[in-house]
């Protein structure tokens, strides 16, 4: 005999919101919800598996992304527009989904835990930092302003020779 998980019963709930929210949850783009009742279920059940820290790097990783699903849209707009993209912005966007999905989904329960959620964050980090410096070996970066990286790296350069010269010593 195979236990079968109680099926989750249907309560009604009734609000009366603001009109501009109305109109901005009839046209929201929900996967799976077409009406308004099935959008208030998906977005419910994601807010709360979000506060209880149930998202895994997946779910928050999709959900970072959509976060920023307007930004990009944008920004491929005014490619199309001009012809010109960042590689620079596209990098620093991909790093800052998974920073954000790698902190979302995390809740150590240890200090084994917190040691690794640390390294990963770390290594995340470092990751952005070769990514950005990366793009500064050349005069121009793949950049909407070709000069952003070199001018604002200097004072990470600095550090990182500061570094080098107190690990001679």
């Amino acid at each position: 005999m195979v236990a079968h998980a109680p099926a989750t019963s249907m309560e009604p709930l009734s609000a009366r919101i603001p009109s501009d929210l109305y109109l901005w949850l009839a046209q929201l783009q929900v996967e799976g919800a077409t009406t308004n009742s099935d959008k208030l279920r998906v977005l419910l059940g994601q807010l709360k598996r979000q506060h209880d820290g149930e998202l895994d790097y997946v779910a928050a990783h999709a959900w970072a992304r959509d976060l920023m699903r307007r930004l990009r849209e944008s920004l491929v707009r005014t490619e199309g527009r001009t012809g010109k993209q960042s590689e620079v912005v596209n990098l620093l966007l991909d790093h800052l989904t998974s920073t954000l999905a790698l902190v979302v989904s995390q809740a150590p329960a240890s200090e084994g835990d917190a040691t690794k959620f640390e390294e990963a964050l770390v290594r995340r980090a470092f990751a952005l930092c070769e990514t950005l410096l990366r793009q500064g070996t050349t005069p121009s970066a793949a950049a909407y302003d070709p000069t952003v990286v070199r001018r604002l790296m200097a004072p990470t350069i600095e550090l990182v020779m500061n570094l080098q010269t107190s690990k001679g010593s």
